[in-house]
C-alpha cells in the first residue's frame, strides 16, 4: 500500500481578506513530489484557507492513489487537533469542510501531525503563489510554482501561516471576523499591546478597567464588596475621565459592563457616555467581600487578626475574619461569570469595569497560574489589562497594568 505524504497550508490578506491555499502531494518512501496544488479562494479567513488547503491536499492524493495512506502534516494546531478527534469543532464554517476532508479517505487512513510554520514553506509559498496571482486577476498555476521558493515566499510576507505572526492592529472586529474565531495559534503569537483581534480570528476580548480611586485607595485599606460602598473621589473621577478619552480613541470597545458596586458602576458611566454605550451590571464581577477587614489598612489587620492573616495570605481557601470571601470562592465566581460573558460576547471587544482581586484573578486563569500569582501582581486605580479568550478555551493576556492613559 503506498503511503502520502501532504503537507497544506491557508492564508488571507486581511482575515477576512483576499485569501489561498497550497498543498503539496509527495511519496513517503522517496520524498518525491507527486502533485502541487493551490487556488485563490476570494474573501475568506485564515481558517477557511487552511481546511481548503487540507481538503484539495487529500482530494489530489486520492486522486493519485486512493487506496493509499495519507499522512497530513500542518502548521496550523486547530486543524491538525480538530480533525485528530482531539478538540471539537465549533464553529459553523470549519464543520463543512472538516466533515468533507474526512470522507476523502476511509477512517484509519489519514493520520495528522503539526509542525513549524518554517517546515511548511513548500505548501507556504504555492499559497502565497494563488494569492498572488488573485491579486493580478488570474487563477494559480502550476508554471508559477517554478519561481524561487524563498523569492515566491517573499511575495507574499505577512500573509500567509509561515508569517502571521504579525503585530496587531488596533481595529473593531467586523461580522466577518466573529466567525473566524478559534485559531489557536493566537497563544502563539507575541501581541502588541492592543485589545483588537489576532490575525486568524476574533476571540472575546475583555479589556478590564479597574475603577478610578476612592478616598480609601490611597490609604491602602482593604475595600472590598462588604464595605462602605465608597464613591469616586475628585482624583478618580479625573483618572476615569482620562481612560475614558483614551478608550474613544482606540475605537475598539462594543460593550460595557460593570461590577454593580458604587465606585465601577461611576467608573463605567463616566466612560460609556463618552464612548455611546449603555452600561450592563454582572454581580459576579463586584469585589472580594474582605468580612471584618473592610476599611482597615494592612498593618491594622496585622495587628488585630495576625492568625487570620497569616491563614489568609497562605491559602487561597482562608476566609477573611468574620466570614469574608476567601480567594478559592472568588475564583470560582469569577470562572463562571468569565465562561457566561464569554459564551454572550463572542468576538466582541468588551470593557469590563471591575476591582483589583477579580482583574487579577482573571488574569491569574488565563495564565493557568497558582493562587499566590494574586499577591504579585501590581494593578493601579484606573489601569487597564487586557485578556483574550479564544473558543477552543485557550486565552491569551494581551496586557496588564497600563496606565499610560494617566501620564
Amino acid at each position: 500500500m503506498r503511503e502520502f505524504i501532504v503537507e497544506a497550508d491557508g492564508g488571507s490578506r486581511g482575515n477576512p481578506g483576499p485569501a489561498g491555499y497550497g498543498a503539496v502531494v509527495s511519496d513517503a518512501a522517496t520524498g518525491e513530489t507527486l502533485r502541487e496544488t493551490a487556488e485563490y479562494i476570494g474573501v475568506a479567513t485564515n481558517n477557511v484557507a487552511e481546511y481548503r488547503g487540507l481538503l484539495a491536499g487529500l482530494r489530489a492524493a486520492h486522486a493519485l492513489d486512493p487506496e493509499a495512506t495519507v499522512h497530513v502534516r500542518m502548521d496550523s494546531k486547530l486543524v491538525v487537533e480538530q480533525m485528530s478527534g482531539r478538540w471539537k469543532i465549533k464553529h459553523p464554517d470549519m464543520k463543512p469542510l472538516a466533515a468533507q476532508a474526512a470522507r476523502v479517505f476511509p477512517p484509519g487512513r489519514v493520520t495528522y501531525e503539526w509542525m513549524p510554520r518554517a517546515q511548511n514553506k513548500h505548501a507556504d509559498r504555492l499559497a502565497n503563489e494563488a494569492m498572488d496571482a488573485g491579486a493580478r486577476g488570474e487563477q494559480w498555476s502550476e508554471a508559477e510554482s517554478t519561481a524561487e521558493p524563498d523569492a515566491a515566499a517573499g511575495a507574499g510576507a505577512g500573509t500567509s501561516s509561515s508569517s502571521r505572526a504579525a503585530a496587531e492592529v488596533a481595529e473593531v472586529p467586523g461580522p466577518a471576523e466573529d466567525a473566524a474565531r478559534a485559531d489557536t495559534r493566537a497563544a502563539q503569537t507575541v501581541a502588541a499591546p492592543g485589545w483588537a483581534p489576532a490575525d486568524m480570528g476574533a476571540p472575546a476580548t475583555f479589556v478590564l478597567l479597574r475603577h478610578g480611586e476612592t478616598p480609601l485607595t490611597p490609604q491602602k485599606r482593604f475595600s472590598g464588596s462588604g464595605g462602605t460602598d465608597p464613591s469616586l473621589s475628585d482624583v478618580g473621577r479625573d483618572q476615569a475621565e482620562r481612560a475614558a478619552a483614551m478608550l474613544a480613541r482606540r475605537g475598539t470597545i462594543q460593550a460595557v459592563v460593570s461590577s454593580p458596586l458604587a465606585r465601577t458602576r461611576e467608573t463605567a458611566g463616566i466612560v460609556a457616555a463618552r464612548l455611546g454605550l449603555d452600561v450592563g451590571i454582572d454581580d459576579g464581577l463586584r469585589e472580594t467581600d474582605f468580612g471584618a477587614w473592610e476599611g482597615l489598612t494592612f498593618a491594622e489587620v496585622r495587628e488585630r487578626h495576625p492568625d487570620d492573616l497569616n491563614a489568609w495570605l497562605a491559602s487561597p481557601d482562608a476566609e477573611p475574619t468574620g466570614g469574608g470571601e476567601s480567594f478559592a470562592a472568588t475564583a470560582t465566581r469569577l470562572a463562571a461569570t468569565r465562561d457566561k460573558l464569554v459564551a454572550a460576547h463572542a468576538g466582541r471587544t468588551v470593557l469590563l469595569v471591575t476591582h483589583v482581586t477579580p482583574i487579577k484573578t482573571l488574569v491569574r486563569l488565563a495564565l493557568g497560574a497558582p493562587p499566590e500569582s494574586l499577591f504579585r501582581m501590581e494593578l493601579s486605580a484606573a489601569s487597564l489589562s487586557v485578556v483574550a479568550y479564544y473558543a477552543d478555551g485557550n486565552a491569551s493576556v494581551r496586557l496588564l497594568n497600563d496606565t499610560s492613559h494617566l501620564r
